[in-house]
């Protein structure tokens, strides 16, 4: 079981590293126990707030990002934070998590590099992790986020939700903390990980971890960076993460404006591939992404719990669960599992020729689903009050 214990309240604040967003917030945690024995003396960990948290503490969102996000889930990029908000026009007054009535956090996830300690933070001795970042899991990720969570004063969640590694988070909060989940939407995810998800993960690690620049995780403060790997690994996972259909549609065997496949140069598709690696190289870290991938391949909410329909039979809470039709990496049968195991959840189908990434394209599908999950949450509410 993971444990963790705070400092004192007196000292637990402390200022996001110079590379998070300025706006964020932190806080240090001391002695972080995981899953698999090991323990990190101290973590530092940013997110982000919109809105007000009630007097009763009875209005907190989270929100959880997917493997190359962060807690800038809307806003505009600035200074330590080169890109805008991955899901734009959720959070805010009249938006679906409405910031009149609702305290929202996002939370930068555990081994990331937005912020949280990662392999790229200094360890104690004070140089980089590196190799020596211990594995962690979806749940320590969760119970770090409980531990921020503790350090605002909420002690229980009106809602939980996320798509991608931020569903396998929202999920595990159902799972790991029921009595602290009043609702959950679990969107483009999985309860488990497959052996399919696990086999494309080992393709990228290893395309990370094969470049020499990656120094076998020890790079770091060495001016050299492993970008041809983690370049490799971007264009492995976004081929999983669009459909064929978009592909084949938008473009097919058409080359790329001023060039020639036949001879060196590239196909449409190619170039696009070319075009979302060098973005990400730009803005992630190649440990950061070795590790988080790693920690998807553990998730697995019935470890040590149970059968699924165990696990999640006897959770009290809303359970919702979003799937995109389109999506070949967490396919809709994913989600059916998910709802069949609850036995009284809501399956909602979002339809998209993006694929996986429909989840973050489609806003105006989310925003109708999280608008009808906050309501739904409302009245579920009226009937089985929040804890705390």
């Amino acid at each position: 079981m993971t444990a963790i214990r705070t400092v004192t309240p007196a000292t637990q604040w402390c200022a996001p590293p110079q590379d998070s967003n300025p706006d964020a917030r932190a806080i240090r945690l001391t002695d972080v126990r995981l899953e698999n024995g090991e323990h990190l003396p101290e973590v530092v960990v940013t997110f982000q707030t919109w809105g007000r948290l009630s007097p009763n503490a009875d209005n907190a969102v989270l929100v959880e990002h997917a493997l190359t996000g962060d807690s800038h889930v809307d806003g505009e990029p600035g200074p330590g934070q080169p890109t805008a908000g991955w899901w734009p026009d959720l959070i805010g007054p009249g938006c679906p998590l409405d910031t009149d009535d609702l305290y929202v956090v996002a939370i930068n996830v555990l081994g990331g590099c937005r912020g949280t300690t990662g392999p790229g933070s200094l360890a104690p001795d004070g140089s980089p992790w590196g190799s020596r970042f211990p594995r962690t899991t979806i749940r320590d990720q969760v119970a770090v986020e409980a531990a921020v969570a503790d350090a605002l004063g909420i002690d229980a969640w009106f809602l939980v939700l996320g798509g991608s590694m931020g569903g396998m988070r929202a999920i595990e909060w159902v799972t790991g903390f029921p009595e602290r989940t009043h609702a959950a939407l679990v969107i483009a995810s999985a309860a488990q990980a497959t052996g399919d998800q696990i086999a494309w993960g080992q393709a990228q690690t290893l395309a990370i971890t094969s470049d020499p620049g990656y120094a076998g995780g020890d790079y770091y403060g060495t001016g050299v960076i492993p970008s041809d790997g983690l370049g490799i690994a971007r264009r492995i996972a976004h081929a999983t993460y669009r459909s064929a259909d978009e592909f084949n549609t938008r473009f097919g065997i058409r080359p790329q404006t001023d060039e020639n496949p036949l001879g060196d140069g590239r196909f449409a598709v190619e170039s696009y591939l070319d075009h979302q690696a060098g973005k990400l190289v730009a803005r992630f870290d190649a440990g950061s992404y070795v590790h988080l991938t790693a920690a998807m391949a553990s998730h697995d909410v019935t470890r040590g719990r149970g059968s699924l329909t165990e696990v999640l039979g006897s959770y009290p809470g809303l359970l919702r669960v979003a799937a995109v039709d389109s999506d070949r990496l967490f396919p809709v049968a994913l989600s059916e599992q998910i709802v069949a195991a609850h036995g009284h959840g809501r399956l909602r189908l979002m339809r998209s020729r993006h694929g996986h990434d429909g989840f973050l394209i489609e806003t105006d599908q989310i925003a109708a689903i999280v608008s009808e999950t906050v309501a739904d949450a409302r009245r579920h509410r009226l009937a089985v009050p929040v804890a705390g």
